[in-house]
């Protein structure tokens, strides 16, 4: 039956169909690593990790419930396990004493149960669409400014040729898809919408994210107000310079959708007179001064909007266009500045909750009218460009090539010749450069996916899978973004928080129940300071006080850090 499969009666009905789950049943225990991940438990909960699942998921008759599937992939991304083939170095027993079984689900029974959840694409999209406008209700004043920017998933498999796009983070054009994330000013994470054949920021905007930002967005004020009001905006979105368009901010601001971003094209300085210094408090809550000005600008089709400007010691401005008309002059800077807090929340999923890693294998067609870029195009402007860099190369060698003042008759001739010779390439370059530029011109720059030749097809990466997993981490990170709040309130250094709530993560615990009283006591060993322990102290207080019941049970869960009585004799060393 496996390692630590210690309840054969009722793992042998479920083999046999005469077992609907298992019961949920905790031991007492001590010294059970990476248990507090439990401490976790309250915040998964809240934030609607089980909230919807009976509703969008069912799964056949068989040992492990359906919540414990859940629980089981959110606990192991807090506890940084990197993936599911991961879980066969970990000890399935001691997950199993953290769930209230004997063991966790092994990562083949895991996968086939993923595979169950997820027979239904429908269902998995409505569940975490679900989570995202229950989060955005519940963050009225962030869902009001939101921040789209995309995010290359890199793909070096060979199931299908996927378009290349270019990777900021390692400044290479690799194959992969892009997601466009939704954030709030924290980096608190709403959805993202994924793009096998990448139309762009502007188009998926447009075609895909506002519609379902107009929907979902909370607090949206009413027609009558926006009438009244002709400056008054729905809500605002901030992103960076692959979103400029004057057409594009004339449109939203049709539908009352405010933007802000830089400014493409920003033209000359502006006189050091005009800037004035302002006290602005950032996201982090941290005070700083800026120096700012501010003009009305038309841009090229005629649409005005806000033009602010930064101007740091050095002297350098940073331009930025807005249609907020109602927000201050320090609020439009803070705003556009805290595109860093999205990052920042790329990097770290990254990093720790394996964001880009492949979850399942296999492909899934595209539909046919998908537009994609042409390759014949593709491959005709990359000689374009790199004819261009040519004859800038050349330019520079004919510009550089001078005769001295008082030069020999030989000196004379030897230079004629040489500029003559540059002229004759430059010529010539200048010419192939044109009639290149116009076989580009001829080809067409986009065609639908049908109109490929056959070899340069491609299809699309599954996604369902993929979508489900990444909702579950969402749900994770940002359970563990609230215990990082709670620890916050009790340190000095809020950089150190994080690393501390993964120091809590990674802690042992001794479970001890308590039937008659149904209660759930998770005894949290002490971590490696005083003024941590402290903290420690605190978070178990705030999380004993949400009176949680552990899912499958009517335990209530009591967090403490376990005192040093109650440490066994052989420990106290």
């Amino acid at each position: 039956m496996g390692v630590a499969t210690t309840r054969v009666e009722e793992r042998l009905l479920a083999s046999l169909g005469r077992l609907q789950v298992a019961p949920i049943r905790f031991e007492a225990v001590n010294d059970v690593p990476k248990g507090g991940v439990l401490c976790a438990l309250p915040a998964l909960l809240a934030l609607g990790l089980l909230r919807h699942s009976r509703e969008s998921f069912s799964l056949p008759a068989g040992y492990y419930p359906l919540e414990t599937i859940f629980l089981s992939v959110a606990l192991l991304a807090l506890a940084r396990v990197p993936s599911f083939e991961a879980l066969r170095y970990e000890a399935p027993g001691e997950w199993g004493k953290l769930l209230g079984l004997d063991r966790i689900p092994e990562v083949r029974t895991l996968r086939a149960k993923l595979d169950l959840l997820c027979e239904g694409s429908p269902a998995v999209r409505q569940w975490s669409g679900n989570l995202a406008r229950e989060w955005m209700e519940a963050q009225p004043e962030s869902a009001g400014t939101l921040y789209i920017d995309g995010h290359v998933r890199v793909y070096h498999g060979q199931l299908t040729e996927l378009p290349r796009r270019y990777v900021a983070r390692q400044r290479l054009c690799l194959r992969g898809t892009t997601d466009y994330w939704v954030n709030a000013m924290d980096g608190q994470p709403f959805f993202a919408v994924t793009q096998a054949a990448d139309p762009g920021l502007l188009q998926t905007l447009a075609e895909q994210i506002v519609p379902k930002l107009l929907e979902e967005v909370p607090g949206q004020p009413s027609v009558q107000a926006l009438e009244t009001d002709r400056y008054l905006a729905r809500f605002t979105m901030i992103f960076d310079r692959a979103g400029y368009s004057p057409e594009f901010f004339a449109e939203r601001w049709k539908q009352r959708i405010a933007v802000i971003t830089y400014h493409k094209f920003p033209a000359g300085q502006w006189a050091e007179e005009e800037f004035s210094p302002r006290k602005v408090h950032l996201v982090s809550g941290e005070e700083v001064e800026l120096a700012l000005a501010e003009r009305g600008t038309q841009l090229s089709n005629g649409f005005w909007v806000r033009e602010v400007r930064q101007r740091d010691e050095t002297g350098h401005q940073t331009a930025m266009l807005s249609t907020d008309y109602l927000r201050d002059l320090g609020g439009v800077a803070v705003a556009l500045f805290a595109r860093w807090c999205q990052e920042n929340f790329f990097q770290y999923m990254g990093r720790h909750y394996g964001l880009d890693r492949l979850i399942e294998y296999g492909t899934e067609p595209l539909p046919e009218t998908t537009r994609v870029v042409n390759p014949a195009w593709r491959r005709k402007d990359q000689e374009v460009r790199r004819e261009r860099a040519a004859l800038v190369r050349l330019q520079a060698l004919f510009g550089a090539l001078n005769l001295p003042a008082q030069a020999e008759p030989e000196a004379v001739a030897a230079y004629e010749q040489a500029k003559g010779r540059l002229l004759e390439q430059l010529q010539q370059q200048e010419k192939k450069l044109a009639q290149l530029k116009a076989e580009r011109k001829a080809a067409p720059r986009h065609l639908a996916l049908k109109d490929l030749p056959e070899a340069e097809r491609f299809s699309q990466l599954r996604t369902t899978k993929k979508h489900f997993v990444d909702t579950l981490k969402l749900i994770a990170y940002r359970a563990e973004t609230a215990l990082v709040a709670l620890a916050r309130e009790k340190l000095s250094r809020s950089e150190d928080a994080r690393s501390l709530i993964r120091q809590i993560f990674e802690s042992a615990v001794d479970l001890c129940p308590n039937p008659e009283k149904k209660a759930l006591t998770v005894r949290v060993h002490r971590l490696s300071s005083a003024i941590h322990d402290q903290v420690l102290e605190h978070l178990c207080a705030e999380l004993t006080a949400t009176e949680t019941i552990y899912p499958g049970t009517d335990l209530r869960l009591i967090f403490e850090p376990i005192q040093s009585s109650q440490v066994p004799r052989d420990q106290e060393s």
